[in-house]
């Protein structure tokens, strides 16, 4: 009798562990991310999983910490927001090796096997709004790019879209390009910089809200009249531009990313890893105003 209670515990256990996804994220002090949260959040309520999230805080060590302790409490499925898609491949193969599927979400991962990619089209996002900024411009003027943390596949992606439509716009010319390691208060000090050592600047693209909300706030200081285009919508980036003070943001929708990714989280659970990486995209648009025209 005593045999078959610690069986049926043993087994009620791993039932439970079976239904664990951990969610590593690189940072939740950063609006976008807590919708990315809020999102996988409610469909774990929904699907009735239990959801285990991680924050990084934007370090790689942590990251690869947090994803240890993940495996260690035996998710059944690991989802992944790299803060950096090269640093994170050795936690991600562990995963591999420990036969965990791998999901990732908003941003790629370097190596290892993904069972998912569930992110935004970040090359069209980068695309939008380099062409947003020539058609404001009328074509021409010098234009700054405040870049995302170097290594994350986001910031790649939007600063390859954003340079490609710069290039095709031939009288836009980058002036200046510095990374602001997605940050608002680093995107407000990189800017100070720049209005001192750039006396002529039509615009400015912003891989993330964040750096242009703090752009924004260094250029409404300085008293100049600079276009500003950012990236996520969110609700501060959505309100500036609906008050005039912000030219455009790219709106990716990050609770549905986090809703995609536990979903296809609860696929996996349910009827296996697919064969080959799945690879999901969110549909984006450009938020403007006309009224500020």
């Amino acid at each position: 009798m005593r045999k078959l209670l610690v069986v049926a515990v043993v087994a009620l256990f791993g039932a439970a562990f079976a239904q664990s996804v951990g969610l590593s994220l690189s940072t939740l002090n950063n609006p976008f991310f807590v919708d990315v949260r809020d999102g996988a959040q409610a469909a774990a309520d929904e699907l009735g999983l239990e959801l285990i999230v991680t924050d990084a805080q934007d370090s790689v060590s942590t990251q690869i910490s947090n994803i240890e302790d993940l495996l260690q409490s035996g998710v059944a499925v690991l989802i992944v927001n790299a803060t950096d898609s090269d640093a994170v491949v050795p936690a991600v193969m562990e995963a591999n090796s420990r036969n965990v599927p791998v999901i990732a979400v908003d941003r790629g991962v370097n190596g290892g096997v993904l069972a998912y990619f569930i992110a935004s089209d970040n090359l069209a996002g980068g695309r939008l709004a380099g062409e947003y900024i020539c058609e404001q411009l009328g074509g021409s003027g010098n234009v700054v790019e405040l870049e995302g943390i170097p290594g994350a596949s986001a910031a790649r992606e939007r600063g390859q879209g954003f340079n490609e439509a710069a290039a095709a716009c031939e009288g836009l010319n980058v002036v200046a390009r510095q990374t602001a390691n997605f940050n608002r208060a680093e995107g407000l000090t990189v800017m100070e910089n720049i209005l001192v050592a750039q006396p002529d600047i039509a615009a400015v693209f912003a891989h993330n809200d964040e750096m242009a909300l703090g752009a924004l706030q260094a250029i409404q200081a300085s008293g100049r009249d600079i276009l500003v285009v950012g990236f996520d919508a969110t609700d501060d980036a959505v309100a500036a531009v609906n008050a005039c003070t912000m030219g455009a943001t790219v709106a990716q929708q990050p609770s549905l990313l986090g809703d995609e990714a536990v979903r296809a989280a609860f696929e996996i659970i349910n009827n296996g890893a697919p064969a080959a990486t799945q690879n999901v995209a969110v549909s984006l648009q450009l938020i403007t105003n006309a009224d500020c025209q």
